[in-house]
């Protein structure tokens, strides 16, 4: 069933209806683009919701990416599969573990056959795909909106920041050491006993900090809300992308002012190392995938302007081996850079040494896997994780500390990319 959507309020009014109706549902993925330009124009839908189960692909911690190969080979041809996967996959690929305490408990890795799908491209043409076309489409417009409705929380921060300023300088000590040169350090903020609605904590979240990979995400009792601004992995017929971010600067009320940040961003040289750091440690791991000689940087240090902050954004490509499953190609790659550090493998065995909490589905990526077996995946930050049953909120922040790094000026770093999380919740740090 296609149709038309001229009116970008009309598109956001369906949107809102979609998202209220796909409530019903015990899973569920919403992915949105907010008609925002991806970096580099790679966008292709702007929204899709995928509701329902036929069929699931669930990860327990062992074999996890053989077994989403399985998946993704019974419905190639067939049927789009949304989902996503858990930093925590890292553990599958490396001699690696996590040991620190997890109170979302996602699982490792989930997939699902959606029963129903709805997508909008970015020409506002909008497909239903699901036998009962007509009927979802009825009951969608007969949905009512909710009111926006959200119960003050208090989120504690697991590590204050004189702690965090003690962690910052042990690691610039194993960066002093040649251990490693780079490291994405991140620190969680969490509320215990607490409540929240995760449509009307999304809404608020997209309003705040609309973003080009923003996505609601239910499975059974546990939600992401996430208005994340980057994406991990794209697959385009025989085309590989990937676009890490590193590097970014608040926004200014005034227009002047505001431009003067960006120049600061773009001119920063520090943000450009850590940038170019990451950009040649993603340049490797596409090349696991890609043709020898395909792979290189189509955009380096471009900066990108969002709502809340301005971003510095590269673009790497390759031409994928012929023949190689895309899930191989993700898994070369997985976990990305940006959220690790370089090099990568010991970046990822102090990670677990310094910080306290088991990062989960935060640092993984949400997408999906068209029927051609092309995909595109983002990364999991700037997002709130919520445990309805155990009442348990959290969201975790973080930045890559290099041997420039100022711990004190990171942490305002964290501070900053928290704030749109604390709005959305109407909550207070304690």
């Amino acid at each position: 069933m296609k149709n038309e959507l001229n009116e970008i309020e009309a598109i956001e009014l369906f949107k809102k209806q979609a998202c209220a109706w796909a409530q019903t549902y015990k899973n569920f993925c919403i992915l949105d683009n907010n008609h925002i330009e991806n970096a580099f124009g790679l966008q292709e839908i702007e929204f899709a919701i995928a509701v329902g189960s036929n069929s699931e692909c669930l990860g327990n911690g062992e074999n996890d990416f053989d077994k989403l190969k399985q998946f993704v080979d019974q419905y190639s041809g067939s049927t789009p599969l949304f989902g996503y996967l858990s930093y925590d996959l890292k553990n599958q690929l490396d001699k690696l573990s996590s040991q620190n305490p997890d109170s979302i408990e996602f699982a490792s890795l989930y997939f699902f056959a959606p029963e129903h799908i709805i997508l909008i491209d970015t020409h506002q043409q909008f497909m239903v795909l699901s036998e009962q076309a007509e009927r979802i489409m009825q009951e969608i417009k007969a949905t009512p909106i909710p009111p926006i409705m959200a119960e003050p929380i208090t989120i504690k921060a697991k590590v204050s920041k004189e702690e965090y300023i003690q962690k910052v300088n042990q690691i610039k000590e194993h960066i002093i050491a040649g251990d490693v040169y780079e490291l994405n350090y991140c620190v969680e903020f969490y509320a215990e006993q607490s409540t929240i609605d995760p449509l009307s904590t999304y809404y608020t979240l997209k309003e705040l900090s609309p973003t080009p990979f923003a996505c609601l995400l239910k499975h059974q009792d546990k939600y992401l809300i996430s208005a994340s601004p980057e994406r991990f992995m794209k697959k385009s017929f025989n085309k590989l992308y990937s676009q890490p971010i590193k590097g970014t600067i608040r926004r200014a009320s005034k227009d002047e002012e505001d431009e003067v940040l960006k120049s600061k961003l773009l001119g920063s040289e520090k943000e450009k190392a850590e940038n170019l750091m990451i950009v040649d440690l993603v340049r490797n791991d596409l090349s696991k995938s890609c043709e020898v000689g395909t792979v290189e940087v189509e955009e380096l240090y471009g900066i990108y302007s969002f709502k809340q902050v301005h971003q510095m954004i590269s673009t790497v490509s390759g031409t994928i081996i012929d023949g190689l499953h895309p899930v191989d190609a993700l898994s070369n790659a997985f976990p990305m850079g940006s959220m690790t550090g370089a090099p990568k493998l010991m970046a990822m065995k102090l990670i677990e040494q310094f910080e306290q909490t088991k990062r989960g589905l935060y640092s993984g990526a949400v997408g999906y896997f068209a029927p051609n077996e092309d995909f595109d995946f983002n990364v999991v930050i700037r997002s709130i994780q919520y445990n309805q049953s155990k009442k348990y909120v959290n969201f975790e922040v973080g930045s890559a500390i290099t041997f420039d790094s100022v711990a004190e000026e990171e942490y305002e770093e964290c501070l900053l990319k928290a704030s749109a999380m604390l709005k959305a919740l109407g909550a207070k740090l304690d």
